[in-house]
């Protein structure tokens, strides 16, 4: 290790996150030296002294590669000036900071530390400024020994950052305290970070305060994965396990109990199930289980109408015959305060929104439609020609303020509000749904109960169904299935867990078998980047989504992306990109936005030329990256080819490679084109459900690439992950009281 002594003239870059630092030092005989390492603290002007060795960069040339550091004082005048002057204190400039040293000379940091007061002997320095400069310069050198104190217990630097501007100098003192209210106080750190603090702290692995904060996580990391409670059983053991607490399970039990008799989380039966919750997601259920039975069980103000005469009328405007079970669905739909249609593609579900419009419509009255993303927005404004929006939208999430404006108390004033792709709507949305529903207003639920979960915790449109405490029309006859060919047919097939007919030479579903997966991911590219002539659609790029069930393997979304990248959009002088992580973001690049952001901000170009501005971007949006602007550390994305979002360099996380991605995340999009590769993979995830819901993202053509037996398999594999929510026990137990 050697040992070398400079000032700081700049500091060329710096990760928040970890500390890694880039600067440029002034040494002792004037040389320039670029040293590189952990350097969080380091700022200009500063006498630093690092010890570390040297390294040659391929690139950058030499380089000092620090290991640690120390702050010195400043050792002659002019580097005290520089160092006072270089922006560190507030109200300090460089030609305040020259009549300071002029005034104490080499005494300078003991006046600021020991007699700031004697500041105000500085020409132009008032005893308001002295007491600022003296507050900022403590400030100054009190975050910094805490947040070297911090490195200690192994936060990283965003982190400690964090911790001080929550806590400010009694910082060290909570920490010590109790590291797990953390958890709670700070935006960005979990239980996982909470705990690694904690051990260097020295808390006991059975402490009171550890053994609640992993029940809490447990139940968290539960939501993330689709459940609103756990069993208490499950709770229990998955807490006690090595992947959270590692403790036994009696100690766990007893904190458990302590959490339930303080309130801080719930019990209730849950059918046989003994259910714990937070208490958020209890009331999220439970409230909108009564919220839904009311809307459904208050007379409708359309009962004046005479819908059997409408649907004649419009049957012959519209040369349409409806079927006895579409007719049904229009009937229930203008008679009830909420109804649920449901059915599979091809079973006439447009047919019957259409004559609901139109009825609606032809008597004065007014309806909103929305769906859960933009996409299936877009495809509902198409299929029904009336303008439907995201629920997002509809609700009016972040305008004027934080959360949604539309609520009991400001309602959507319509009357009638339906929402397709209901299988995608979670606990969350659903209520805040509800809470935006009139007393005057009917709710209409559209979706496909046989497609994968939402991706947020709940299960809504199957928890309604199940219930039988709604109206629901089941849709099982297929229409159409001549125009839609084989996409149809196979997708039922599939639901009834019957093989789907691979070898018909369809034009609209068509398979290959390939028994590698390399060969299957040389054929993915070759059709993508419009090698092969057999895909319906001249522009791959733009109307082709390539579907997989997993995201590591060489058949997952992970790898997958990086060869499409590699081959739809390689690296170019002409475009900029970024690398985050593990991932490059290049201009061009096909994106998808991995979670729920209702801050980022967008807007959208209007044929006027005026900007129409918005407020919320959501996981499963997909884009387009426009601009990558090193200069100013952000990022362009273009979503749904119409709304403008920027990122700075630090929310990159938000966002990841979309040329492939998982058929979770593509739930209420529909694609022209679903390229489907299938080899083999964990039955939990090659299983009816997961292979249904891809298939029937697709309008044009689906494109199979694999093994047969694995797609059979799927076929077969009626298993369904259990996923534990309460909104249809909710249902069941409080609907009595509603009955009229």
């Amino acid at each position: 290790m050697e040992e070398i002594c400079g000032i700081v003239k700049t500091v060329i870059f710096r990760n928040e996150e970890n500390g890694y630092t880039v600067l440029e030092l002034t040494g002792a005989d004037g040389d320039e030296i670029t040293a590189v390492g952990p350097l969080p603290l380091a700022n200009v002007g500063e006498r630093i002294e690092l010890s570390g060795s040297w390294a040659d960069h391929p690139t950058y040339g030499r380089q000092f590669k620090a290991a640690s550091s120390r702050t010195l004082a400043p050792a002659t005048l002019t580097t005290l000036v520089s160092y006072l002057g270089s922006g560190l204190i507030r109200g300090v400039g460089e030609s305040i900071a020259r009549e300071i040293v002029n005034t104490f000379g080499m005494e300078t940091l003991s006046v600021l530390e020991n007699a700031p007061e004697r500041l105000q002997e500085v020409p132009g320095i008032g005893r308001l400024r002295a007491a600022k400069i003296a507050e900022s310069y403590n400030t100054q050198r009190d975050m910094k020994d805490i947040m070297l104190a911090l490195q200690d217990f192994g936060v990283t630097v965003s982190q400690a950052m964090k911790l001080y501007k929550a806590y400010g100098k009694l910082c060290l003192a909570k920490i010590k305290e109790n590291p797990y209210r953390l958890i709670d106080d700070i935006e960005g750190i979990g239980f996982i970070t909470a705990d690694k603090i904690a051990q260097n702290a020295g808390v006991e692995a059975d402490s009171a305060f550890r053994l609640k904060a992993g029940l809490k996580y447990t139940l968290q990391w539960a939501r993330q994965e689709g459940h609103t409670f756990l069993p208490r059983d499950i709770l229990v053991r998955i807490a006690a396990s090595e992947r959270v607490l590692g403790v036994e399970e009696r100690p766990v039990e007893n904190a458990l109990d302590s959490l339930i008799i303080g309130g801080e989380l719930l019990y209730q039966a849950v059918g046989s199930a003994d259910g714990v919750f937070l208490p958020r997601m209890h009331y999220l259920e439970s409230d909108a289980a009564r919220r839904l039975l009311q809307i459904a069980n208050t007379p409708s103000p359309l009962l004046f109408l005479d819908p059997e005469k409408q649907i004649k009328r419009l049957e012959k405007e519209l040369n349409v015959s409806l079927a006895p079970q579409q007719k049904e669905a229009v009937l229930k739909a203008l008679t009830s305060g909420a109804l649920v249609i449901t059915g599979g593609p091809g079973t006439g579900k447009t047919t019957i929104l259409r004559f609901i419009i139109r009825i609606i419509e032809s008597m004065g009255l007014s309806a909103e439609l929305a769906a859960p993303t933009g996409r299936a927005a877009k495809r509902m404004t198409e299929a029904t020609g009336m303008q439907a929006r995201t629920l997002h939208r509809l609700l009016e999430y972040g305008f004027g303020g934080e959360g949604f404006l539309r609520n009991e108390e400001n309602p959507v004033e319509t009357d009638l509000i339906i929402v397709d792709e209901m299988s995608m709507v979670d606990a969350p949305l659903l209520h805040a749904l509800l809470r935006a529903v009139g007393p005057s207003t009917r709710l209409l639920m559209v979706g496909d109960a046989d497609q994968l979960p939402p991706v947020g915790a709940g299960n809504a449109l199957r928890d309604i169904i199940e219930s039988k405490a709604i109206p629901v029309i089941r849709l099982t006859d297929i229409y159409r299935q001549a125009e839609r060919g084989m996409i149809v047919e196979n997708a039922h097939r599939i639901n009834n867990g019957r093989e789907p007919e691979l070898f018909s030479d369809a034009e609209d579903f068509r398979f290959e078998e390939i028994l590698s997966a390399e060969n299957v991911v040389r054929r993915v590219i070759g059709l993508c980047t419009g090698k092969v002539d057999k895909l319906l659609t001249q522009d791959p790029r733009r109307d082709v989504q390539v579907l997989v069930p997993m995201k590591k393997g060489p058949l997952g979304v992970y790898a997958l992306n990086q060869r499409l990248q590699e081959a739809m959009n390689p690296p170019s002088r002409q475009k900029h990109e970024r690398k985050h992580g593990d991932i490059v973001f290049r201009e061009g690049d096909k994106v998808m936005q991995i979670k729920n952001n209702y801050k980022t901000e967008w807007k959208k170009m209007r044929y006027n030329g005026m900007a129409e501005e918005g407020i919320g971007v959501f996981n499963g949006d997909l884009g387009t990256v426009m601009r990558v602007d090193n200069t100013e550390q952000e990022l362009e994305v273009l979503f749904d080819d119409e709304r403008a979002a920027v990122y700075d360099y630090a929310s990159l996380d938000e966002l990841t490679l979309a040329y492939a991605v998982t058929v979770h995340k593509s739930q209420g999009s529909e694609f022209p084109v679903v390229i489907l590769p299938l080899i083999s993979g964990a039955p939990s995830l090659m299983n009816r459900n997961l292979l249904y819901t891809a298939v029937t993202r697709a309008r044009e053509q689906v494109y199979i690439l694999g093994r047969s037996n694995a797609v059979y398999g799927m076929a077969a594999n009626g298993e369904v992950k259990k996923r534990y929510s309460a909104l249809c026990t909710f249902l069941r137990e409080l609907a009595p009281l509603f009955c009229v």
